[in-house]
């Protein structure tokens, strides 16, 4: 069974995420405030990857005025999302699958956070180029995931981010992680988002071994 789709794992997954991630609620906020730069107040944003609803939420309590198109391959994570919305959920249309199942938009801007890391490098291409065609010009994508700092140590770095989240056996996960997850550098990252046709990138958030840009489509 994977993760997402385990009734535990997605029963514990509000409580949980926020640990494993330097800033959670910072997070949401900093992409809030990123997005706002080139949406305006009656925006339709997308959301990649919004099972758990948790980002959702705060990107609704922070602009009153914007509307979300949430995509996700579990049902159980959506379903999750809808319970976290409660009332919010008026203003969400959220819809199962990948980036696919979304609309063409235009939609004016884009996040994707903690999710491009379970993608391998030709898949997450294809995933932010099916994201920047739905993007209206100028608008922003904000992502964030694990990343390796360029030339280090990735097993470290993911060993310190399990540790920040209180994980007694950190070292032996960060091993496990660090053979099934697709992490690639910062650099790499980056130059996907190029090639993907995204500009103006720019770093804004590190934690360990998670990192965030935004970039304009």
């Amino acid at each position: 069974m994977q993760p997402f789709t385990d009734p535990a794992f997605v029963a514990s997954y509000a409580d949980t995420a926020p640990k494993m991630v330097p800033g959670y609620a910072d997070l949401h906020r900093m992409t809030s405030i990123l997005l706002a730069e080139r949406a305006p107040e009656a925006a339709e944003i997308l959301v990649v990857g919004a099972g758990g609803g948790l980002e959702l939420k705060a990107f609704a309590e922070a602009e009153p005025g914007w509307r979300f198109l949430g995509v996700d391959p579990s049902a159980e994570m959506l379903d999750l999302a809808r319970r976290i919305l409660g009332p919010l959920e008026a203003r969400a249309d959220l819809r199962q699958g990948a980036v696919e199942a979304a609309p063409s938009g235009p939609f004016d801007g884009a996040t994707c956070l903690l999710t491009l890391h379970f993608l391998k490098r030709d898949a997450r291409l294809g995933t932010l180029r099916q994201i920047h065609r739905r993007l209206k010009p100028g608008a922003a994508l904000v992502v964030a995931h694990h990343s390796a700092p360029d030339g280090a140590d990735l097993r470290r770095w993911l060993t310190r981010s399990l540790a920040f989240a209180g994980k007694s056996t950190a070292e032996k996960e960060a091993a496990t992680m660090a053979t099934h997850l697709p992490v690639l550098t910062a650099a790499d990252d980056e130059a996907l988002l190029r090639e993907a046709g995204f500009s103006d990138i720019a770093l804004f958030y590190a934690g360990f071994s998670l990192r965030g840009w935004v970039a304009v489509a």
